[in-house]
């Protein structure tokens, strides 16, 4: 049975080999990246906007604001806890509409 000394060398040893490992895989893959790009003709910018593209959502309107902190909610969902908070101490929804 290993000493605890021992097994905490393993682990620093271990440890080591992860932070090599991950720093030659993280440069393996941006040399990827940077091949892919230039074989298409792929910038930064081509990269955002692709991704905009496909996360592109649109905003509801507030509804309910909460004045002490700016909060706001659209009225869609489940209720905020700061205004189920204030609505259990004796406020009215309508008291928060925008």
């Amino acid at each position: 049975m290993a000493s605890l000394k021992d097994l905490l060398a393993q682990r620093a040893a271990l440890d080591e080999q992860i932070a090599e490992t991950k720093d030659r895989e993280r440069s393996e893959a941006v040399s990827k990246v940077k091949s892919l790009m230039s074989e298409y003709g792929l910038t930064i910018a081509d990269l955002s906007m692709r991704t905009a593209k496909v996360v592109k959502t649109s905003k509801v309107a507030a509804k309910y604001r909460n004045k002490a902190t700016g909060e706001t909610w659209s009225g869609r969902g489940l209720q905020p806890k700061w205004l189920k908070a204030a609505i259990t101490g004796g406020a009215k929804l309508e008291d928060f509409m925008v």
